[in-house]
């Protein structure tokens, strides 16, 4: 017999409830996961507590472990175990590099992404933020502007973006930005290195001055102002690189 929670499924019908049952496993431990209620040390119990814990054979949680580490959630390494691992962009970072092998046009179509979604994101924000919450948002502005050096001043201008996705209310928004962090640092790397951190500073300003005043059109025609203007900036880095 197989028990998941309480229920128990008898032996005949395992192998047809086998995919079923994989993907029960795999939401249950993904829950358990973002839980906290398993991982020590950024490493799952061994494959075989996990069995017994679920209720399942050891096959069973070894493609449900599979299907976790395909969407970026746990590397599953010989000899090491199962950890844990902050990696759900990585599928559609890899995808992009396959399926755009120019990194020129790679880099376009990733600003056009952003193009399409951080202009809502900060309109969001405006009307959603609470006041605790732009102060926080205020503070990782403040770090652009102090930034000592490119490496940092892009990881400001990232973060920046990030907790605006994450104030927006919306998971899939950040869900999406992260999908294409790899990406947008290589825009930036790009952009900051044609017009420089100031325009970035004097840009996210806007934004921030916006999203305090609680306007929402104004917060989300900077954005679109900031994004068209990295658009500009990265044709004509590409542009001078090709030459």
């Amino acid at each position: 017999m197989f028990q998941i929670g309480k229920v128990v499924l008898p032996m005949e019908l395992t192998a047809l409830r086998k995919h079923s049952l994989v993907e029960e496993v795999s939401d249950r431990l993904a829950g358990a996961i973002r839980g906290g209620q398993l991982a020590m040390d950024g490493l799952l119990p061994s494959e075989r507590h996990l069995a017994e814990q679920f209720g399942v054979s050891r096959p069973v949680v070894r493609e449900a472990t599979k299907r976790l580490e395909l969407q970026g959630l746990v590397e599953v390494r010989q000899g090491v175990g199962i950890r844990v691992v902050d990696r759900l962009h990585t599928p559609v970072s890899a995808a992009a590099r396959f399926l755009l092998p120019d990194e020129s046009e790679r880099l376009r179509q990733s600003l056009e992404v952003r193009a399409a979604l951080e202009p809502e994101i900060a309109r969001r924000v405006a009307e959603r933020a609470s006041d605790g919450e732009i102060a926080g948002l205020a503070a990782i502005h403040a770090r652009l502007e102090t930034a000592p050096d490119l490496f940092s001043a892009m990881e400001s201008d990232l973060a920046f973006h990030r907790e605006l996705a994450r104030l927006s209310g919306n998971e899939l928004f950040g869900l999406m930005l992260d999908s294409i962090a790899d990406l947008g640092r290589e825009s930036r790397r790009a952009t900051m290195s044609e017009a420089g951190v100031g325009r970035a500073v004097k840009q996210h300003g806007a934004i921030l001055k916006a999203i305090s005043s609680r306007d929402a059109k104004a917060a989300e025609k900077a954005m679109r102002v900031h994004i068209e203007t990295a658009v500009a900036d990265l044709v004509a880095h590409l542009g001078r690189k090709g030459e």
